[in-house]
Parts: structure tokens; C-alpha cells; sequence
């Protein structure tokens, strides 16, 4: 085992639950790694929804409290066990803890490999989101040619890299947006239609003439979900992976028969990351993609680790698009 020097570096620390204000920077000691760890010199981390909930205390979280499980960086130390990686290794992950920080803990199985040429702000963005998006289109429902499907938040992280890939597996993309500048950047990403929220389905049945879209991919939640279920051809798919807005609460499964045999999924990405093949396969397709130029990774905004608090503020406010990143 290497040792890990006893120094200490900053991270973000929440005392107790509350608004994005409790997002204190402070120095901490800096983690050991534990057998079959790694220990990360983090370059950039990845801001997300869940963190928000887990901050605010609607998510049981133990505190004091560092958010993150994603970020990029470089191989510090390497706890016991640990073959087959290098200390100064470029490396992505968003199964790590504690990731508003100057350094962060990873299991190295999770580790993923960043190729050369991949930006740090890049590899830290693509993990968590690129990774959902790329299950949704492979993996939950493989929309292709002949299919027109609903994507929500059109110009959000997964949505912009959700829309790409589905375009590029030849299907027909209709998406939500909630203002003008949006809807240019889910349009550039290759949207086919792009509309606003209100009365979204009925417009998206005038689109398929009459006939409903095979899949909805859903990560609003409970503002859009009733509408979702009703754009959906028979025997279609609602696939729910997130809840932006909130979760949905309960109902009646005689929907889903009264609306045509449909389909719910509720899939999260930690059930797609089962094996190591699996690890490998969808951050190499998305690396891969970025580097011949086929998919575009957008970072919204990148904010100072000590901002970390204005980055909440911005994403609850839906005030972003695309991927936030912390740069310590």
C-alpha cells in the first residue's frame, strides 16, 4: 500500500440539512484509501440533481455531510490490493464519495480510464450522465429508425446527450424545453421537434398523428409524468429515471391497461454497472464518440470548488443547461 501523506485539503462540508447556503468550504484531512481504493486528486466534479436532495435532508443523508460521487482526476495513492492501475493514471468515476473536494476516495473497479485527448472537465461530466443516457438508448429501450420517442429536458445533461445518441441510432427525437435558448441548444443537438411543457401532449399527438410515441424517456418526474403516460402509443414505454420536479406518487396500474397495454420502467444507473464489461463498454462508446466528434459533451457552467453553493442555487433554479462541473 502506498502511504498517503498526513496533510490536509479543501473540501465542501454541510454541518446540518438546509439550503444551498450550509455548502461551507473548510479544510479537511485528506482520506486514506482503504484496500481496493483508490485515492483521486480531483481535477473536476460533477454537479447533479440528487445532490440537492441529499443537501436539503428529502434524502437521508448522514451529516456532516460532503456531496459527490462523481468526478475526474489523476490516481494519488492506491490502497492495498490494487493491480493493474498507476499512481498519476487519468481516471473518471461517479461511484466515488465526497467528490466536492481537493481529494476523493473511489473503489477501483469503478475507476474508468480517460483517454488522452479527453479534458478533465469532460471526463468529469460524462460519467453520471453520459452513462444514463447511454443505458437508456442500449440497454432500457433501443429506439431506432421508424421510431419517434419523447425526451424531457431537451437541454439538460442527459437530455442533450440522450437526443445525440438516439439520433444517431436513426430515431425520430421530440423534446420539452422551457425557454427559447434552450430550445436552440436541443435543436443543435439534433432534436427533431422541439416544444414547450404546456400541452405538451397534445401536440405530441398531432406530431404522430394521432398515434403516440413508443417511448418516453422521463427524468422530470411528477410535472410531467401524466402527460408522459398519455403520449404513448399502445403497448409503449414509460421509462421514469429521475425526478427533477419530484417524485411521482402512486397510481392506479389500470392506467397502464386503459391506455393501451403499456409499459413503466424505473431504471437507475447502478443496475447497469454490474459487471466490469459493462463499466467499460459505456464510457469507452461515449470517450469514443466525443473523440471522433459525433457526440458533444456541453459544460453548462463551471464554478469554483468554494462556489459550490451558487451551483446548487443555479441548478435548482433551472437556470442551467447542460453539465455543471466544480473545479477545485
Amino acid at each position: 500500500m502506498t502511504d498517503t501523506p498526513a496533510k490536509t485539503a479543501k473540501a465542501i462540508v454541510a454541518a446540518a440539512p438546509g439550503g444551498p447556503e450550509v455548502l461551507q468550504l473548510q479544510e479537511v484531512d485528506i482520506p486514506a484509501p482503504g484496500p481496493g481504493q483508490l485515492l483521486v486528486k480531483v481535477a473536476a466534479a460533477g454537479v447533479n440533481v440528487i445532490e440537492t436532495y441529499e443537501r436539503s435532508g428529502i434524502y437521508k443523508t448522514a451529516f456532516p455531510y460532503t456531496p459527490g460521487s462523481e468526478a475526474a482526476g489523476t490516481v494519488a495513492a492506491l490502497g492495498e490490493g490494487v493491480t493493474g492501475i498507476a499512481e498519476g493514471a487519468r481516471v473518471a468515476f461517479c461511484e466515488g464519495s465526497r467528490t466536492y473536494a481537493e481529494y476523493a476516495l473511489v473503489p477501483a473497479e469503478a475507476a474508468l480510464p480517460v483517454p488522452e485527448g479527453v479534458s478533465f472537465e469532460v471526463a468529469g461530466a460524462i460519467p453520471l450522465q453520459g452513462m444514463t443516457a447511454h443505458y437508456l438508448v442500449n440497454s432500457t429501450l433501443a429506439a431506432g429508425p421508424g421510431h419517434t420517442v419523447l425526451t424531457h429536458a431537451g437541454a439538460g445533461g442527459v437530455g442533450l446527450i440522450l437526443t445525440q445518441l438516439l439520433k444517431a441510432r436513426g430515431a425520430r427525437v421530440v423534446t420539452t424545453v422551457s425557454s427559447d435558448e434552450k430550445e436552440a441548444l436541443a435543436r443543435a443537438a439534433g432534436a427533431d421537434e422541439v416544444l414547450r411543457y404546456e400541452g405538451f401532449p397534445e401536440k405530441v399527438r398531432a406530431l404522430t398523428g394521432g398515434t403516440g410515441v413508443v417511448v418516453v424517456y422521463d427524468g422530470v418526474g411528477r410535472d410531467t409524468f401524466d402527460g408522459s403516460l398519455s403520449c404513448l402509443r399502445r403497448r409503449g414505454m414509460m421509462v421514469l429515471f429521475g425526478g427533477a420536479s419530484g417524485q411521482v406518487p402512486p397510481f392506479d396500474l389500470q392506467r397502464l391497461n386503459a391506455g393501451g397495454s403499456l409499459f413503466v420502467t424505473r431504471p437507475k444507473l447502478a443496475d447497469h454497472l454490474l459487471t466490469a464489461e459493462e463499466r467499460q463498454w459505456r464510457p469507452r462508446e461515449l470517450f469514443d464518440a466525443g473523440l471522433a466528434g459525433s457526440l458533444d459533451i456541453r459544460i453548462g457552467a463551471t464554478y469554483p470548488l468554494a462556489e459550490a453553493a451558487r451551483a446548487h442555487e443555479d441548478l435548482q433554479a433551472r437556470r442551467t443547461t447542460g453539465k455543471l462541473v466544480l473545479v477545485p
